[in-house]
Formats: structure tokens, sequence, C-alpha cells
């Protein structure tokens, strides 16, 4: 039962990491405020493509690096990079920096990505409590886009308060972060290096260790997904679908005061598509007994559905668009979090996870232009 009453303690800290690390009003923000700074629309576009082509270098070492050296010690050094990045974002006067900086904040996201839902399958595992995993994944992503819409919301109060403060507030936040992964403890199911090795073995011992368990961390992934088909097609169609759905969002920033929306109202239409990836997330969960082919018979038309609404001209049905679309995409990928984390061994989680991750990027990288083209 202690044991049990631990897991279910370090869930609940994983979840309050996440509402901390979504409500970053600055880097909800960032491209109000780089603009506010002077930046071009080129330039901006261009920062999103740096921090798009570092997450896709980033990603899939980063999951191999939390299987081979532990995921809390990862989860921590992913909160430094994020405020290295805050940091070097307040400091910078030049696109250089801009550049560096958001370079660091892709591999922020990395070190988190994967690794924190390895740690909370392997916590609940290591209780033989994997079950619950289906209402971490649902919860965790209802407080993550309730805390990132109300940063959003928030989008005048960080210009009011002006970039520097903007970021402080944010360093602050991952300060905050920090000590909550402090008070955390590892949980592996599977071996990391330091648990393969032998007592009183030296340094050089101890590297050729690290090298030797991060090459069979990779092999063993490959060859998980070349041997799965069912878990390279979720990926794939998990990518698309998160893919199309948030570049929507992230192009109606842009297109709807175009079309005539009261700039009052940006912020609360925002918050409002932000609200329909919460309420798909905790119907996924309503659902878990769910076949995934047939959540992905709903989730595709919805998205596809949102897609359409971007060609009415209407800014009453683009909003009603992207919170069908957004709850369409948020249903599909907590059910598919979940069947994946049932699929993938421990001891590869983290890296196949990353995986994941790794293949959305790749399809923002891809669509991002074809998008900015149609909104155009």
């Amino acid at each position: 039962m202690y044991k049990k009453d631990k897991a279910r303690k370090q869930i609940q800290k994983l979840l309050v990491l996440d509402g901390a690390c979504g409500f970053m009003i600055a880097g909800a923000s960032w491209v109000t405020l780089l603009a506010a700074r002077g930046f071009t629309t080129i330039e901006i576009g261009l920062a999103e493509s740096i921090f798009h082509t570092a997450s896709m270098l980033f990603e899939i070492p980063s999951g191999a690096i939390a299987d081979v050296f532990g995921r809390k010690k990862v989860l921590f050094a992913s909160r430094i990079a994020a405020i290295l990045s805050s940091l070097l974002m307040i400091l910078s006067d030049s696109f250089f920096m801009i550049g560096i900086a958001m370079v660091i904040s892709a591999l922020s996201y990395n070190l988190a990505s994967g690794t924190r839902e390895a740690l909370a399958y392997d916590t609940l595992k290591q209780a033989d409590i994997e079950k619950e995993y289906n209402r971490f994944a649902a919860n965790d992503m209802v407080i993550y886009q309730i805390s990132s819409s109300l940063a959003t919301l928030l989008a005048g109060v960080a210009l009011m308060l002006g970039y520097r403060r903007a970021y402080l507030v944010d360093i602050l936040l991952g300060i905050l972060s920090l000590l909550i992964i402090r008070s955390m403890y590892e949980a592996s199911v599977g071996k990391t290096c330091s648990q393969t090795l032998p007592e009183g073995e030296n340094a050089s011992s101890e590297k050729k260790t690290f090298s030797r368990r991060f090459l069979e961390v990779a092999k063993e992934s490959a060859s998980f997904l070349y041997n799965s088909s069912k878990a390279r097609w979720i990926i794939a169609l998990n990518s698309v679908s998160g893919a199309v759905s948030i570049l929507i969002l992230f192009f109606l920033q842009a297109k709807l005061p175009q079309l005539h929306l009261p700039r009052l109202w940006l912020g609360p239409a925002l918050f409002f598509m932000g609200l329909g990836s919460a309420l798909g997330a905790k119907v996924a969960e309503a659902l878990a007994s769910c076949r995934l082919r047939r959540i992905l018979l709903f989730s595709f038309p919805g998205v596809a559905l949102a897609f359409g609404s971007v060609f009415t001209g209407d800014y009453r049905l683009m909003i009603a668009g992207g919170f069908i679309g957004a709850f369409a995409d948020n249903l599909f990928c907590v059910r598919s979090d979940v069947t994946l984390n049932h699929m993938i061994p421990s001891e590869q989680r983290a890296t196949l996870v990353s995986v994941n991750s790794f293949s959305f990027s790749v399809v923002m990288i891809l669509l991002s232009p074809v998008f900015g083209l149609i909104f155009s």
C-alpha cells in the first residue's frame, strides 16, 4: 500500500510540474513579444524553423539519454535548459542570439519529451498500478492544455510587462519546476547504466558502460519499430493529426484579426480552442475501453473539418473548427499514447516515445510552409 501511495504522490507532482511548465507566459507569447521588439515576420518564421529543426535533431538522442542515465536527471536538465533559454531571450539583442535561445529551448522540450511519460508509466508499473496511466495521460493533457491556454490568454499581460519581465516570470516558474523534480524519485523497471555498473568500477569502465548501454537502447528500439507495424502506423498518424491541428491553431493567431475579429476577443478565442484539447483528453479517459481504430475513425474527420473551416472566410466557423480539431486530435493523441506505452518495452520507453516526437517535428517542418501559403 505504501508503494502505491508513494507512486500516486509522484504522479501528482508530475501533474503539478506540467501545469507550471504550461503556464510560461513569455513562452506562450514569444511570437508577439518578438514582433513587439521589432523582429520581422520573416525572422519570426525562421526562428520557428530553427526550433523545429533543432528539435528534430535532438529528439531521439534525448530519449535514449533518458533511458540510459535516468528519467529524473534528464527531466531536471530539461528545466535547466528552459531557464537558460529564457535568460538568453532577456539578454539577446540580435537575431543570432535569438536563434541560439530557440535551439536551447528545443533541447529543453526534447529532454522532457518522452522522459516525463516514461517516468510516469514506470512509476505506476513499479507499484503494479500501471492501469492508472490512462488517467494520468488524460489529466496530464488537460492540465497542460488549460495552463498553456491561460498563458495564451495573458498575452496582453506579457506585452504590458515587456519581454524582460515576462521571461523573468518564466525563469521563476523554471526554478519552481526544479524544486518539484528534486523531490521526486527515480523509477525504472529496466536497466539504467547506473544499475549495470559493478561497484568500484573506474571512470574508464563507467564510460564504456554508458556507451554500450546507449548503443543497446538504440539497437533494441530500432528492432522494435522494425518488427511492429502497428507502432509505426500509430506514430505516423499521431504526427499528421497533431501537426495539422496545431498549425491550424498557430496560424489562426495571425488570421483571425484579419477577418475583423475584435482584437480584445483574440485571447478568449484562442483559450476557447485550447479548451477543445482539454475536453478531448478527458473524453479519451472515459473511452479507455474503446478500440483505437474507432477513435481514429472519429478523430481524423474532426481534424479534416477543422482544416476545411479555414477556407470559409468566417471567423466564427474557424473558431468552431479549431475547437473541434483540437478536441479530435487530443482524443486520438491521448489514446494512442496509452496504447504505445502498453506496447513499448520499459528499457526503451523514453527513446521510442521520443521517436513519436521526432516524427511530429518532421511533419511540422514539411507542413509549416504549406500552411503559411494556405493562410496567406
